[in-house]
């Protein structure tokens, strides 16, 4: 992969040809984000209530199955049955979510409540990708 340095700085008036200088990278974009590829998934982003901690509606994230969650990571989980991306707290059984808008939610001993993988990345598609689109 080629890796074109931009410098980009607020206020940007102009900058010279990337293609002037370049240099090469001697890894792939599976080998940079994806330290466990047999038990790693790629899943999207819903909602809001991860903003905070750079995670916004329709990003792709990045879940590591073989990474053992701990205190403040950011976790899938499935919750009762449904699928949610959180701040794990372990100390006082929560899950946290990063917008202030939504409320902490208890994990009671009632629940049905498994990990089912911790968040190593999100990316961003500044262009919708039409891998991603609905067919």
């Amino acid at each position: 992969m080629r890796v074109i340095p931009i410098p980009a700085h607020a206020g940007i008036t102009g900058f010279e040809s990337p293609a002037a200088e370049y240099s090469q990278l001697g890894i792939s974009l599976d080998d940079l984000l994806v330290e466990h590829p047999s038990s790693t998934f790629i899943g999207i982003a819903q909602g809001e209530s991860m903003q905070d901690v750079g995670i916004f509606d329709r990003d792709m994230i990045i879940v590591d199955r073989h990474e053992t969650a701990r205190n403040g990571d950011v976790i899938v989980a499935n919750f009762n049955g449904e699928f949610v991306c959180k701040i794990l707290d372990t100390k006082r059984r929560i899950l946290l979510s990063s917008n202030l808008q939504y409320q902490p939610v208890i994990i009671h001993e009632y629940d049905d409540f498994s990990i089912e993988g911790v968040v190593t990345r999100s990316i961003r598609c500044h262009r919708q990708s039409p891998l991603l689109c609905a067919k």
